[in-house]
């Protein structure tokens, strides 16, 4: 008796795991929007070399439009906390002072992501897959306020992530980001410590952030395309 129960078992099991989704299932989407938080760090003139030394927070909402499994098209909103002090480096400078900052950024832009994979479920015909890493390249604007003091200039962001389809309209995705701002005024009023001149790579700020998304799929596609001669 318990050879025929666990044979039954065995075969509704089969038989579920081989039966096929439902059309509804297999839709994709063209959008999605979602929420992203973590925790962000900061590079600059009052921290040279450990980006997370003072760790902040971060959170924001995103807004993507997905043209197919492989690229979207991401317009996010972003805000972080950063701090930094120069209590923390080897090197000292004249008389001993040290200079520390605390800031709230905003920060708005559009980023492209690629995806390794072709990002889905369903169609197995395309080798979709439900999880995938990706690189995301951008541009954007950062407003920072410190100490009653506001500061505006655009940015690059640059990422590396990965993300997986718990369900076909549910996303969850974790990300590292760096984002470079044309601008050395993140930090308030620090700058030019070592009396040398802003240039791309020196004395100009930079923010990171690790986040973790969740993000829910809208706007089905036409699964049916209609041409007229």
């Amino acid at each position: 008796m318990k050879q025929v129960g666990a044979t039954l078992l065995i075969f509704v099991m089969m038989l579920f795991v081989s039966t096929p989704m439902r059309a509804e299932e297999y839709a994709s989407y063209k959008f999605d929007v979602g929420v992203h938080a973590g925790v962000s760090g900061y590079l600059g003139d009052a921290n040279e070399s450990n980006i997370f030394q003072h760790p902040g927070y971060t959170a924001g909402a995103s807004f993507r439009y997905l043209p197919n499994g492989r690229m979207a098209v991401r317009g996010i909103f972003t805000t972080a906390s950063l701090s930094g002090n120069t209590a923390d480096f080897e090197d000292k400078f004249p008389g001993g002072e040290n200079y520390a900052f605390s800031s709230q950024i905003y920060d708005l832009g559009a980023r492209f992501e690629f995806n390794f994979f072709n990002y889905g479920i369903g169609e197995t015909y395309k080798r979709m897959r439900r999880w995938s890493p990706y690189l995301s390249l951008g541009v954007g604007a950062t407003l920072a306020v410190c100490e009653g003091s506001t500061a505006f200039a655009l940015n690059i962001p640059m990422g590396v992530g990965v993300k997986y389809k718990v369900m076909p309209r549910l996303n969850l995705g974790l990300e590292f980001s760096m984002t470079k701002v044309f601008g050395d005024n993140v930090d308030g009023e620090i700058s030019d410590l070592y009396n040398i001149s802003s240039s791309f790579l020196k004395n100009t700020d930079w923010y990171s952030q690790i986040a973790f998304s969740i993000t829910y799929e809208f706007g089905k596609r036409c699964e049916t395309c209609h041409y007229v001669d």
